[in-house]
C-alpha cells in the first residue's frame, strides 16, 4: 500500500532529511517509526502527505507515484489518508462535532451522510458526550482523540500520526494508542511515528528506525531501541 523506494530529501541549506530510505507497507500493518529529533520522522510524514515531494526516489500510496498526482487525483489520496498532528490542529471557534463535520464538508459529503457519520465516529472514540464542547474546553486526551475522530471520519484506508502522544499525560496517551490499535484491527493500515519508547516496546508491533535520514533498522515485531 505504502513504498519508499530509495527516497532522499535534501534542502537547499543542505540538510539531508532522508538518505535513501526504502521499505513497503501492507494494507492492515501496524508500523512505528522511530529515532531521535532530526532523524527524519516528520519529513517521511510530509512525504506521505504530499505537503513535501522527494528528491530523489519514489513515493508510492497504492501503486501511484505521489509525486505525479495533480488535481483531483491530489484530492483523491489526501480522502484516502488519514493524517493526525501532535498540535490536533482543530478549528478552535468549532464545537467537537462541528470540526468532525467541517473535514467532511470539505471533502463534499452529504448533510445526510455527515449527520450519520459525526455521532458514530464520536462514540467510537469515546467523546459522545462533549459534541457540543469547544476544543478549549477538552483536556489533552480529548483534544487528541477529537483529532483522531476527525481523521477516520472519511473512513481513510491509511491512517498517519505524527507524534500523537507528545502533549497529553501517559494515561491518555495510552488511551490514544490503543484507539489507534483499535482502527487498525478494524482493516485501516497505521503508521505512527513517535518518541514513546514504553508504548513501542510494549505493543510489539513492527518498528523501523530513523537515524540521521536513514533507515538502520527493520524489526517485525521490534523494540524502541535495538
Amino acid at each position: 500500500m505504502i513504498e519508499f523506494r530509495q527516497v532522499s530529501k535534501h534542502y537547499l541549506d543542505g540538510t539531508a532529511a532522508l538518505d535513501k530510505v526504502s521499505f513497503l507497507l501492507s494494507p492492515g500493518e501496524f508500523l512505528f517509526v522511530v529515532g531521535p529529533s532530526g532523524a527524519g520522522k516528520t519529513t517521511l510524514i510530509r512525504l506521505l502527505t504530499r505537503e513535501e515531494t522527494p528528491t530523489e526516489g519514489e513515493v508510492q500510496f497504492e501503486e501511484k507515484d505521489l509525486s505525479l498526482l495533480r488535481g483531483s487525483e491530489l484530492l483523491l489520496h489526501r480522502r484516502s489518508l488519514g493524517v493526525i498532528h501532535q498540535d490536533y490542529k482543530l478549528l478552535p471557534e468549532k464545537t467537537a462535532a462541528e470540526n468532525v463535520a467541517f473535514g467532511l464538508e470539505v471533502l463534499g459529503r452529504s448533510d445526510s451522510e455527515i449527520e450519520e457519520i459525526v455521532p458514530h465516529v464520536l462514540s467510537l472514540v469515546g467523546l459522545e458526550g462533549r459534541s457540543e464542547h469547544f476544543p478549549n474546553q477538552l483536556s489533552g486526551g480529548e483534544r487528541q482523540r477529537l483529532a483522531i475522530a476527525r481523521a477516520i471520519a472519511p473512513e481513510p484506508k491509511a491512517l498517519v500520526a505524527d507524534e500523537p502522544t507528545g502533549n497529553i499525560d501517559p494515561e491518555s496517551a495510552w488511551a490514544a494508542i490503543n484507539l489507534l490499535e483499535k482502527i487498525n484491527e478494524m482493516g485501516t493500515t497505521v503508521l505512527v511515528a513517535t518518541h514513546a519508547s514504553d508504548i513501542v516496546d510494549k505493543l510489539g508491533k513492527r518498528v523501523i528506525a530513523l537515524e540521521d535520514g536513514r533507515v538502520v533498522r527493520d524489526q517485525k515485531k521490534g523494540k524502541y531501541a535495538s
